[in-house]
């Protein structure tokens, strides 16, 4: 769900900015490739990080429809901060990428099934159905920065992060069934 959740974001920007200036790619390995195509990317969005949600992680593991009962383990839910950089051969153009980035995202930070495009036929993608996540503007300190900065390998360029909300990770495994207790008898037996 990952990988599902980044690449209809990169898609979703390259619809709203011209040209599909955004890849899914890793920053870091950006400054030390020299091929062409890496020159040729304006934006690279990058995965920082993962952050299990503590505040959903007690669901309960039993699903109850009709009189049967079905275990399974309760779904992961994760928070992604995502970095948008941006690689433009000049700072001007670099700073104009990121302003549509925030733009795109200030107008429309909710994402579901019904209100993205994507392409369902990307390899990966075709399991993406029912989703919804959340994306909001995270402002890191610059002591934080500079640590981010300093873990991708040192060259700092101009970004901008963001924390995407509760992405839910379940791999469709029944552990084990049963019935529902629909009486309890009433006879106890007593010695």
């Amino acid at each position: 769900m990952i990988y599902e959740v980044l690449q209809v974001l990169t898609e979703e920007v390259n619809n709203y900015i011209e040209g599909a200036p955004v890849a899914l790619d890793n920053i870091a390995s950006i400054e030390t490739d020299t091929s062409d195509t890496s020159a040729s990317i304006d934006i690279v969005l990058t995965l920082l990080n993962l952050q299990e949600e503590s505040t959903l992680k007690n669901i309960s593991n039993y699903y109850v429809t009709d009189t049967k009962v079905t275990y399974k383990n309760p779904p992961v839910n994760i928070n992604l901060f995502i970095l948008f950089s941006a690689n433009n051969s000049t700072y001007s153009e670099s700073l104009k990428s990121l302003s549509r980035i925030i733009e795109f995202f200030q107008g429309k930070h909710v994402f579901t099934q019904d209100n993205t495009d994507f392409d369902r036929d990307v390899a990966g993608m075709e399991k993406l159905k029912n989703f919804k996540f959340i994306v909001d503007l995270y402002t890191p300190s610059f002591e934080e920065l500079n640590y981010i900065w300093g873990t991708l390998g040192g060259k700092q360029y101009p970004s901008v992060l963001y924390k995407v909300t509760l992405v839910q990770i379940e791999r469709d495994i029944v552990q084990s069934e049963g019935v529902v207790i629909t009486q309890i008898n009433p006879i106890l037996n007593r010695n």
